[in-house]
């Protein structure tokens, strides 16, 4: 069983930075793409970025490219999400999540899920 928690979320104004980490644990997460969704009030849970396992390769939905990064420190087993110039719309719960799924990038692929940390940006 991998076991997935996030840390690093709080309330920030708009054109702030936050920094996300995911910290891995239990079963190894080798060969996993690692990725993070975020779930706003009355919205479905929507794909933010991921990174494969085998060739480190980052991949983002079109809202938060060029505003977000996303990385991984295998050694540590840990996932990061720096996010710079945080909009309104940008508020949400984050969470880290696991696939076998190399591209993966829709909910259902993910098996493999935290309990979410909360990020509020206040206009």
């Amino acid at each position: 069983q991998v076991h997935l928690v996030e840390s690093g979320g709080g309330l920030v104004q708009a054109g702030d930075s936050l920094r996300l980490s995911c910290a891995a644990s239990g079963r190894t997460i080798s060969g996993y793409t690692m990725g993070w969704f975020r779930q706003a009030p009355g919205k479905e849970r929507e794909f933010v970025a991921a990174v494969t396992w085998r060739g480190s390769t980052t991949y983002y939905a079109d809202s938060v490219k060029g505003r977000f990064t996303v990385s991984r420190d295998k050694g540590q087993n840990t996932l990061f999400l720096q996010m710079n110039n945080l909009k309104h719309e940008d508020t949400a719960v984050y969470y880290c999540a696991a696939t076998p799924v190399e591209y993966g990038a829709h909910r259902y692929e993910y098996n493999h899920w935290g309990q979410g940390t909360q990020v509020t940006v206040s206009s």
